[in-house]
C-alpha cells in the first residue's frame, strides 16, 4: 500500500449491531473533522447479512451526531481482512476467532479498548440507552486515541 492511500480500519464486534457500528459511525466524524484520510468499516464474528444497527446504538450516536440510519451488519470475511490495516475487535473472544479463522489477520487486530485503559468493551446489546450511552463513550475515547496514533498519511 502506498503512503497516499488511506488508513483502512475495521471494528468488529459479535453481531455487527451494537458496539462495532458505534465506533465505524464515531471513527468517521473523527476523520471528517480532522480533515484525515481514513476509510472504516464494522463487521460481525458472527453477525448475519444485512440487519440495521441496534435502536439504542443508533440513537447513542445520533446524540452525539453520528449516523447509524444506513448501517447493515456483515460478517468478518476474507476480503474485509485483506482491505484493512487495523482489525480493532471489542473482546478477547473476537480476537481470537477472527486470527483463527483468518491467519492472515494475526499482527492485524488489536483489542480497541487498550487505546483507553480498557481490555474490553463489553456488549450493551438489550440494556438500557444509559449503558449505550456508557459503551459510546467509552467506544469513542478509545476510538480517538487508537487514531491519534495513526501515522500522517498525505493528502
Amino acid at each position: 500500500m502506498g503512503v497516499t492511500e488511506p488508513h483502512h480500519l475495521l471494528f468488529v464486534c459479535t453481531a455487527n449491531i451494537a458496539r462495532s457500528p458505534m465506533a465505524d459511525a464515531l471513527a468517521r466524524r473523527y476523520a471528517e473533522e480532522r480533515g484525515w484520510r481514513v476509510e472504516v468499516q464494522s463487521a460481525g464474528t458472527h453477525a448475519m447479512t444485512g440487519e440495521p444497527a441496534a435502536p439504542n446504538s443508533v440513537k447513542a450516536v445520533r446524540e452525539v451526531g453520528g449516523d447509524l440510519s444506513e448501517h447493515r451488519s456483515q460478517p468478518v470475511t476474507d476480503a474485509l481482512v485483506a482491505w484493512a490495516d487495523r482489525i480493532l475487535v471489542m473482546e478477547m473472544r473476537h480476537a481470537q476467532d477472527v486470527r483463527e479463522r483468518f491467519p492472515a489477520s494475526d499482527e492485524k487486530v488489536q483489542l480497541l479498548g487498550t487505546f483507553g485503559g480498557l481490555v474490553e468493551i463489553s456488549d450493551p446489546y438489550g440494556s438500557w440507552i444509559f449503558t449505550y450511552r456508557r459503551r459510546r463513550d467509552e467506544i469513542r475515547a478509545c476510538v480517538e486515541a487508537c487514531m491519534d496514533r495513526l501515522p500522517p498519511r498525505p493528502r
